[in-house]
């Protein structure tokens, strides 16, 4: 493990303080670049995620890709959770804890906005930041690949369906451009590029060292897009965070406690059904993460950018890195624990 790997818990710390501090002292630099967006995607954010996530992809043997079907039951219980059990359990826990729990301390006419906020982040799976999660837990890339590859297809036809019957509407509109487009920048563009780098270098001599000198190279590259991610998404929203850090907090509750449950069961069910420990880590990982450009963006076109809906999944956004490598720490921890099942 590297230095910024074996430390990553204290420079995510840093980080978020940095973008709050950053974000509150220089909001005009950050307005600017969080400006630079194509239907909600904000390109600097797309360019690190590509950084984390090329080195991954370039690990993955494309050909090998078939092999996925020997680990059919990590891919059910992730669908299982993503899709039965997410986006339902969220919004049980945006009514226990903001209509019931909190709603002395919330503002009553932002109450059914911030619960659809909750419900439009955990119905859509989360993409390209799964493949970092993955790989810090030495979770199986091929497996990542294909269940981040299944979990789109189907958001094209459940997401509108399932997040229309928990919002009581007749139906949504989907915001198509902002889903294809990260579709398109964060898993087909990526996947292609590292399919051809990783072809070409492996058909020149001495291709396997060459590949593994170049992971060597790009690994501190991966982690330093993580940490300046999190300033820039901290520093995106330094000023809310400081106005209104009651909201925010209450918010977040809601939203963690819905990402250990998730990852929780979706962990433990593969351990009962003897699921590798390289697939239950990442199975549990996209289990619980989300796809905060699309809910962000279905958010403003549904209730408007100034509503409560959009800060619930803003908070989401920031509430997304830190938590998620929490869920690594724990994986890794309980490995041994987790592989003893195979041996009982």
């Amino acid at each position: 493990m590297s230095f910024f790997e074996r430390y990553l818990s204290l420079w995510v710390l840093l980080c978020i303080a940095a973008g709050i501090i950053l974000g509150h002292i220089f909001p005009g630099p950050f307005d600017t670049i969080g400006g630079l967006e194509i239907a909600r995607v904000n390109m600097p954010v797309a360019v690190l995620v590509w950084l984390m996530i090329l080195p991954m992809l370039l690990k993955i043997d494309f050909h090998a890709l078939h092999d996925v079907r020997h680990h059919m039951r990590g891919i059910g219980v992730t669908l299982f959770v993503n899709w039965a059990v997410k986006p339902f359990s969220m919004a049980l826990l945006g009514w226990l804890f903001i209509r019931v729990l909190f709603a002395r301390w919330l503002p009553a006419e932002q109450i059914d906005s911030y619960i659809a906020g909750l419900i439009l982040l955990a119905a859509a799976p989360c993409t390209a930041m799964v493949f970092v999660w993955s790989h810090l837990t030495n979770g199986h890339p091929g497996f990542t690949l294909s269940q981040v590859a299944l979990n789109d297809v189907i958001m094209v036809f459940a997401f509108a369906p399932i997040v229309a019957l928990l919002l009581g509407m007749a139906s949504i509109t989907v915001p198509w451009d902002t889903l294809v487009l990260s579709v398109v920048l964060y898993i087909v563009i990526p996947v292609l590029l590292a399919s051809a780098w990783r072809h070409w270098l492996l058909t020149r001599p001495l291709g396997v060292a060459r590949l593994t000198r170049l992971l060597h190279i790009l690994q501190p590259v991966s982690v330093t897009a993580l940490l300046l991610t999190l300033v820039l998404l901290f520093g995106f929203q330094g000023r809310q965070i400081l106005e209104q850090p009651l909201v925010i907090l209450l918010l977040a509750i809601p939203i963690i406690l819905q990402v250990y449950f998730n990852s929780g069961l979706a962990y433990l069910l593969s351990r009962r059904l003897g699921v590798a420990h390289a697939v239950a880590a990442p199975a549990a990982l996209i289990g619980a993460s989300n796809f905060f450009e699309l809910a962000v963006a279905t958010a403003i076109s549904l209730y408007g950018i100034g509503s409560g809906a959009a800060l619930a999944t803003v908070v989401g956004v920031l509430v997304e890195v830190p938590v998620m490598l929490s869920v690594v720490y724990i994986a890794n921890a309980t490995r041994g624990w987790y592989e003893q099942a195979g041996n009982a």
